[in-house]
């Protein structure tokens, strides 16, 4: 119905104009972060429309203020080096829904909720653009919030640090405002001559199914998979898998499955990927409120006998011990290397070679369980639920919470054929049967 442009309430100073881009936001993904929260309506149709008109003014003036603060998110940012933090502004975008709020969320198809985005194609604009905005009104008068945040100046836990901050601030709560931009100097930005950040964004043949795990099924997982390791990293297994290592095991293995059903060289290597949270591993360690791509991946190489093994829970319990591993190796050394040295970059290179190549088939996990899903309370209540969308990623699966916090939902990017085969089998089924 309408875009206009929300620019910071006071100008930017002069010595904070150039923001330069970290060594980790440069080899980030030139795509957005998407999100969609949706708040149901409580009150008579005709209060809600004129309740809905003030809402959305509400969100553009807390979004003008809050932007004086995340200054960066108002500029463009310059050939993957720096943003210039010209107070541009950032697009903001209002729509209205042809059907109800209940018809989206009893059954969210995930191509559909793109059209809630300010971005719908999320990797468009992202390698300028920080940050979009689309507020949704539905027939029913509920609402829907879509928000994107370009992956090249934060991860999701920056992203959440914005939310919080943004709805703080449309509550009048300014004093609860509270972020640390990390300095560039903490990873100094490096010559990326032939690195590609692009490597597996694609807009062909790709499919995006949610998949909902009760709490009940995910407890299921996590009792069968609990120390019973024989192996050398039977130390690892002495805890109980947590909820996201057990699903991590249990989806990886019906991945593999479902691909064994094709013809593949001999040479092809099967790994998980997790997204690894860097702020608690510096020496001392960042508070969660800083904002900047602070995130690295774990990769675990399962062993083929993990790939051929019938034995569900056997192969799964030796998985997780080994994705510990590798997550454990994410420490404070790992940090100081990648802050001196270039071999990350190195061996980023060498990963996508051999992806290019067909040689790695990656499985990447990203958890948001536990993160502040539905905390973003802009002073009218919380989110009824939050949705993700359809990614421009292969292979890729975002783990959330369900909104009544005990399930999980996985978000699952396949290709068309490989989703085709997955969403059949029959332990995934029986897995997620209601």
């Amino acid at each position: 119905m309408s875009k206009e442009t929300i620019k910071p309430s006071s100008p930017t100073p002069d010595h904070l104009r150039n923001y330069p881009l970290s060594f980790l936001d440069q080899i980030s993904p030139p795509v957005y972060s998407p999100l969609v929260l949706f708040y149901p309506t409580q009150n008579n149709l005709q209060k809600i429309i004129i309740d809905n008109v003030e809402i959305a003014s509400q969100l553009k003036r807390s979004l003008s203020e809050v932007l004086t603060r995340f200054y960066p998110l108002a500029g463009r940012i310059k050939d993957n080096t720096s943003i210039d933090c010209d107070d541009q502004g950032m697009p903001f975008m209002e729509a209205t829904i042809n059907c109800s709020l209940s018809d989206v969320i009893r059954n969210p198809i995930p191509a559909e909720l793109n059209k809630l985005l300010p971005f719908p194609e999320l990797d468009e604009d992202a390698d300028e653009l920080p940050l979009g905005v689309q507020f949704n009104t539905f027939e029913c008068g509920g609402v829907g919030i879509g928000v994107c945040l370009s992956h090249k100046i934060g991860d999701a836990l920056s992203f959440f640090t914005f939310l919080k901050n943004w709805a703080a601030t449309a509550r009048g709560e300014t004093d609860a405002v509270r972020t640390e931009f990390v300095p560039a100097s903490l990873f100094p930005p490096r010559n990326l001559s032939g690195f590609k950040p692009r490597t597996g964004i694609t807009k062909e043949n790709i499919t995006t199914k949610r998949f909902v795990f009760s709490a009940s099924k995910i407890e299921e997982f996590r009792d069968q998979y609990t120390d019973k390791s024989t192996s050398s990293l039977e130390n690892l297994m002495k805890r109980r898998p947590s909820r996201v290592e057990a699903l991590s095991a249990f989806l990886w293995r019906r991945f593999v499955a479902s691909k064994m059903k094709e013809p593949s060289p001999t040479n092809r290597v099967y790994t998980v990927l997790h997204a690894v949270n860097l702020r608690p591993r510096f020496e001392p360690p960042l508070p969660d409120y800083s904002f900047g791509n602070l995130y690295r991946i774990a990769v675990t190489v399962p062993s083929a006998e993990d790939i051929e093994d019938d034995d569900q829970e056997q192969a799964a319990y030796r998985l997780i011990a080994q994705m510990r591993d590798s997550i454990s190796k994410v420490d404070k050394e790992f940090v100081k290397k990648l802050q001196e040295r270039s071999e990350h970059l190195d061996f980023l290179n060498d990963m996508t070679e051999r992806f290019n190549r067909g040689e790695i088939v990656p499985f990447n996990i990203t958890s948001l369980c536990r993160f502040p899903l539905y905390e973003a309370d802009f002073g009218w209540g919380k989110p009824v639920w939050v949705g993700s969308v359809s990614l421009a990623f292969n292979n890729v699966v975002t783990f959330m919470d369900t909104a009544s916090g005990d399930g999980i939902e996985a978000w699952i990017n396949l290709k068309e054929e490989d989703m085709a085969k997955l969403e059949v089998d029959e332990q995934l089924l029986l897995a997620t049967a209601t």
